[in-house]
């Protein structure tokens, strides 16, 4: 049943709430009281008050209504989102073009590398938001905001190995209360100053930075806060579908915020000292204690959410081959996109929780928050550029205007969070290098890895013409993993020259990840014959797609393959670099992709291969 079903769309509407919008649900947390922080400089007065939120509707709705939810969803890389679905998108447009693929494959790492950054950010700023408001009821509780954030922290990150699939039922209703209650609380504070309602009117940002251009800059950078977990509507995509996420959005989401957003404003307005936390000071005294942990409960959705992220972007990274096999735990007996990747979980948890002990505050980590969004936005909106430039459609050239103005803002809030670099900007830079070093150097590795086998003769061989008429045959049946469609797999080659022996059917099998999500099964498997008694199994899997061996072996039967997996040996090798060349300025990159490839799964554990059916063989590779 499709997205767009009416049995569904309740449910995924609903769903939604805490996936797509956790993020930037829990944004007025931290972004209106940002503006007004004493390291800012703005003073607080009806003018700012006025320019700040006139800044904030229109950002958001120019940025997420507009780009996201209106443009950005239609350009789908075969139902799904996300930078690397969309960067898979524009590399489809510009194949023949080599400099300006390159440039593509470049940003849309960087891209994804940045997402990093974001995903360590969001779970600390978001959790330290919330806590930070036991500092309203009880000053004197300042010291212990640390400690029991990383307490909730740590505590989430150690439950992510039991999935999240019992308590997720429980993320979109905990969402649905916490963004009335954002509307409630900003509507009981409108009406007592309903003259902010006026804030709407362009105008007042537009006069605003006239007169205090440097200012402007400065409030920029809070006002872009309003805009952190924009990026999830898209990447969520195929989990959810369009329909969704626009009605979740446009119903709920948007007007609540928005609601919130000026309730705050108009509290300031009549108390200038509220600015230092004006979101707990809406909420009357007597429910300050149920407001601050509905705000922990909906940080801690935001950053599962987040964490969630992560996992997805890591697989999909794997299977793009950006990245060597990793672990993957499925949590869920239901739900294929509920995974949990062990190393990813703990260096997030290291990284989050020295965040937490670094910066302290969720206003320190505001600023290391904005140019890690802000990056992934500008690039986001480049790419979509080059897309429509060069789609064969006329009619999208019609949004080449819109694409203008939101690159123009997105260069805008990009500059005004780089000048926060030495502020805290430096961490997801940091951490975006770090993951593009590691992605390009695993992806350069590969490429440069298949080239030596492509030349070598053994890659260039004909399997189907090996003479094995002088070699024993024994009884059953045997697979051998190939790198690539041609010639013989190193495994096989070793096993005839140790072991003297070819089982009487021998199968050559190659998987392949493309740069689509998922693959049919009518279009899984190709199967090539020889007379000699090999088979050559070509397995396609999307990259959001696991390997599933079995599977492949039982699709072969259909077409003729008579293979029982139980009764199978499967014959794998692993590869040991070995260095032909002088190490040079860039020989820590050889040793990072050796190291990388002497630490990624085993090919048995990666497509969960009966262990007493696996026989493993080493291979040497020079590069």
């Amino acid at each position: 049943m499709s997205s767009n079903s009416p049995q569904r769309l309740p449910a995924l509407v609903l769903a939604s709430l805490g996936i797509v919008f956790g993020d930037i649900g829990t944004s007025p947390l931290y972004a209106f009281k940002e503006a007004f922080a004493e390291h800012s400089g703005v003073p607080v007065g009806e003018p700012q008050v006025f320019a700040v939120l006139s800044m904030m509707f229109w950002a958001v709705t120019i940025i997420v209504s507009l780009k996201y939810v209106l443009v950005m969803l239609r350009f789908d890389y075969r139902g799904e989102g996300g930078v690397l679905a969309l960067l898979s998108n524009t590399l489809a447009l510009v194949r023949e073009r080599p400099l300006l693929a390159w440039l593509v494959s470049v940003l849309g790492i960087f891209a994804a590398s940045l997402f990093y950054g974001d995903a360590i950010i969001t779970p600390a700023i978001s959790v330290l938001s919330a806590v930070e408001g036991i500092t309203v009821v009880a000053p004197g509780l300042q010291s212990f905001v640390v400690p029991i954030a990383l307490v909730i922290l740590v505590s989430l990150f150690m439950l992510q190995r039991r999935g999240t699939a019992q308590v997720g039922a429980l993320f979109g209703p905990i969402m649905v209360v916490w963004f009335l209650t954002l509307a409630a609380l900003g509507i009981a504070s409108i009406i007592e100053t309903p003259h902010v309602l006026a804030a709407v009117d362009p105008r007042h940002a537009i006069r605003f930075a006239g007169q205090y251009p440097t200012l402007t800059f400065v409030l920029l950078g809070a006002v872009f806060l309003t805009l952190t977990g924009a990026e999830a509507m898209y990447a969520d995509l195929g989990h959810f579908g369009i329909r969704p996420i626009r009605i979740g959005w446009f119903v709920l989401v948007f007007p609540c915020l928005m609601l919130n957003y000026f309730g705050q404003g108009a509290l300031v307005l009549r108390d200038p000292e509220a600015a230092r936390n004006p979101f707990f000071l809406l909420a009357p005294e007597p429910l300050l204690i149920p407001l601050i942990v509905l705000a922990t409960l909906a940080t801690v959705i935001a950053s599962q959410a987040t964490i969630s992220g992560a996992f997805s972007v890591t697989q999909q990274a794997s299977r793009l081959n950006y990245l060597p096999r990793l672990r993957v735990l499925y949590t869920s007996d239901t739900s294929q996109g509920q995974i949990y990747i062990p190393v990813v979980n703990w260096l997030l948890l290291a990284a989050v929780v020295l965040l937490v002990l670094g910066f302290r505050s969720s206003s320190a980590l505001a600023a290391a928050y904005g140019l890690a969004v802000s990056g992934d936005l500008l690039i986001g909106s480049t790419l979509l550029t080059v897309a429509v430039l060069l789609h064969p459609s006329r009619r999208l050239k019609f949004l080449l205007p819109l694409l203008a103005l939101f690159l123009a803002l997105e260069v805008a809030f990009f500059v005004a969070n780089a000048g926060k670099i030495a502020d805290g900007g430096w961490f997801p830079l940091t951490v975006a290098g770090l993951m593009f070093t590691v992605l390009s150097t695993w992806r350069r590795g590969t490429e440069i890895v298949r080239a030596r086998k492509d030349a070598s003769p053994r890659a260039r061989g004909d399997a189907f013409a090996l003479d094995l008429s002088g070699i024993p045959r024994v009884p059953g049946a045997a697979v051998f993993f190939s790198s690539g469609r041609h010639g013989h797999p190193t495994s096989f080659l070793h096993n005839i020259r140790h072991n003297k022996v070819a089982h009487e059917q021998v199968v050559f099998l190659t998987v392949e990840f493309i740069d689509q999500p998922r693959v049919s099964d009518h279009e899984r498997i190709e199967i090539e014959r020889g007379r000699n008694g090999i088979c050559r199994v070509i397995a396609h899997f999307g990259f959001r797609e696991e390997p599933d061996i079995t599977h492949v072996l039982h699709l072969a039967r259909r077409k003729g393959l008579d293979i029982d997996p139980a009764a199978t040996s499967f014959f794998t090798s692993k590869p040991v670099i070995v260095s032909t060349t002088r190490r040079g300025i860039f020989g820590w990159r050889r040793s990072l992709f050796g190291w990388m490839l002497q630490n990624s799964s085993s090919m048995a554990n990666y497509f969960s291969l009966p262990p007493n059916r696996v026989v493993e063989l080493g291979a040497q590779v020079a590069i």
